[in-house]
């Protein structure tokens, strides 16, 4: 087993009385470590990893539906998981910025980062395969060669693909201290009242819905976002958005718990949008960091997608 996890169940944290394998399939994937495995686990994985005897509780196996007590120790064990063999395909990429040691992609509406379940090919990995030949860091396995951070399928704009292992590092390194910068723009839903304003929100795994995230859980990562309004429209307000960490979902969530969800957003706005969207409209427009190699400062920006400038001009007509 490759990876593990141990928790304790405290008392107010929601989980006393939960089953087992319910627990599990909440919790696990709010941890990066396993969130990078790509979209989560499903409850049936837990189910079979449990059967397998892969989870204790306070040392001692227990079947799926055990319901938790306050001060159970809830040990697992992550099986490796097992990497198929991921092929280049001749995609067109919209290259921002490229050198010997790293390119930065604008990345299009619907396009996967790196392939998971649902998503074998069409990927940015296929393409940048196909790119960049046998040059890629390996340093995140087969499945994610070169990818050293990532943002969501419906979420346009930049992102950094490194060619070998110390480019790799150096960047990680800088994003885990939270020192990249990290513009986004979008459109939220409602007009914004506040010119400028932080939502400082720790971010997890939704406690019933594991394909969600939600502000302000008890197991979540701290998690910052500045805000700025760009322009107001009569409902809806045009935003740019500043990272100080990058959660899964950060903005999209943040952005919900004030009650002004991204515009097309399916997964948080919680009703439908009366434009033909695929997706929330986001998009990482600038990316800035130290380079690995001349160690000065680089900073990037991929234009608005067409479809973005468009549905402003459509706003501002409302």
């Amino acid at each position: 087993m490759s990876e593990s996890f141990q928790a304790v169940i405290e008392a107010g944290s929601g989980y006393e009385n939960e089953r087992l394998d319910k627990y599990l399939s909440a919790v696990l994937p709010a941890d990066t470590a396993f969130t990078d495995r790509g979209s989560g686990f499903s409850r049936s994985f837990f189910q079979k990893l449990i059967r397998d005897g892969n989870v204790r509780v306070n040392g001692a196996l227990q079947k799926a539906n055990y319901r938790l007590r306050r001060g159970d120790l809830v040990t697992a064990g992550i099986p490796d998981a097992i990497e198929t063999e991921i092929l280049p395909e001749n995609i067109p990429l919209d290259i921002l910025y490229e050198d010997d040691d790293l390119l930065i992609v604008n990345k299009p509406k619907g396009m996967v980062v790196h392939p998971a379940a649902g998503h074998s090919s069409g990927t940015l990995v296929n393409a940048v395969m196909y790119h960049c030949k046998d040059s890629l860091s390996g340093i995140n396995g087969k499945i994610r060669p070169g990818i050293v951070h990532r943002i969501d399928m419906d979420t346009t704009g930049s992102i950094i693909v490194c060619k070998n292992d110390e480019s790799h590092l150096f960047i990680a390194e800088q994003i885990s201290r939270h020192s990249v910068t990290r513009r986004y723009r979008g459109i939220v839903c409602g007009v914004v009242k506040e010119d400028e304003g932080v939502v400082d929100l720790p971010v997890g795994r939704h406690p019933t819905d594991r394909k969600r995230m939600a502000a302000g859980v008890a197991h979540g990562k701290p998690a910052v976002t500045h805000y700025r309004v760009l322009e107001r429209f009569s409902r809806y307000t045009y935003m740019e958005f500043a990272l100080e960490t990058g959660r899964t979902h950060q903005i999209r969530v943040h952005m919900a718990s004030l009650g002004h969800p991204l515009l097309g957003d399916t997964v948080y706005s919680g009703g439908k949008s009366p434009f033909s969207l695929q997706g929330q409209t986001l998009h990482a427009m600038t990316i800035g960091f130290i380079h690995p190699r001349t160690h000065e400062y680089l900073e990037v920006d991929a234009p608005l997608p067409d479809y973005f400038t468009a549905l402003l001009e459509k706003i501002r007509l409302m």
